[in-house]
């Protein structure tokens, strides 16, 4: 008989399909995995609304748990708590730099509403190939929403930073 921590442990080996250096687990959307009566529910928490990776999540996760003869897969989106860039794992975080992509700093603390600014928020993000913070922005949107494409000034290399949300 196949356990709850083995489903999970089968889970948390599913790779994000836009930053396919992070699983699910080190990207913190993996929110809960349970097995109730033979059925395994796994419930994720997208990025963002509308993240267009969340079909393909799902999909990553029935065929990695059917695949490990688990035959009744449910997988639940869970919005609340809203994800936030600061689940991202140590590992993960590590791991998006040993790629070549900034990982995000602090999320901005929220206390109600948030703000809407007419400029863009000034970031202080640190170059994932020299490490020189003299970095500049190209375009506040890389290949995905969660993404900005940034320049070093110091080694000239383009890069991509998951943006705090």
């Amino acid at each position: 008989m196949v356990t709850t921590r083995t489903a999970r442990d089968v889970a948390k080996t599913v790779t994000d399909p836009e930053l396919p250096m992070l699983t699910l687990a080190d990207l913190g959307v993996l929110r809960e995995v349970s097995e109730v009566d033979g059925r395994v529910v796994v419930s994720i928490t997208p990025t963002y609304t509308g993240c267009p990776a969340m079909d393909t999540m799902r999909d990553d996760l029935v065929h990695a748990l059917e695949n490990a003869g688990y035959l009744d897969v449910e997988i639940r989106t869970v919005l609340r708590p809203a994800w936030s860039s600061d689940w991202i794992t140590a590992d993960g975080r590590r791991k998006l730099a040993e790629a070549g992509i900034a990982p995000p700093g602090a999320a901005p603390p929220r206390s109600g509403p948030v703000p809407l600014t007419l400029a863009p928020p000034a970031r202080l993000v640190g170059c994932p190939r020299c490490g020189s913070v003299e970095t500049e922005q190209v375009s506040e949107f890389g290949p995905t929403a969660c993404k900005a494409l940034r320049r070093c000034r110091a080694c000239h290399e383009p890069f991509e930073h998951v943006k705090e949300i």
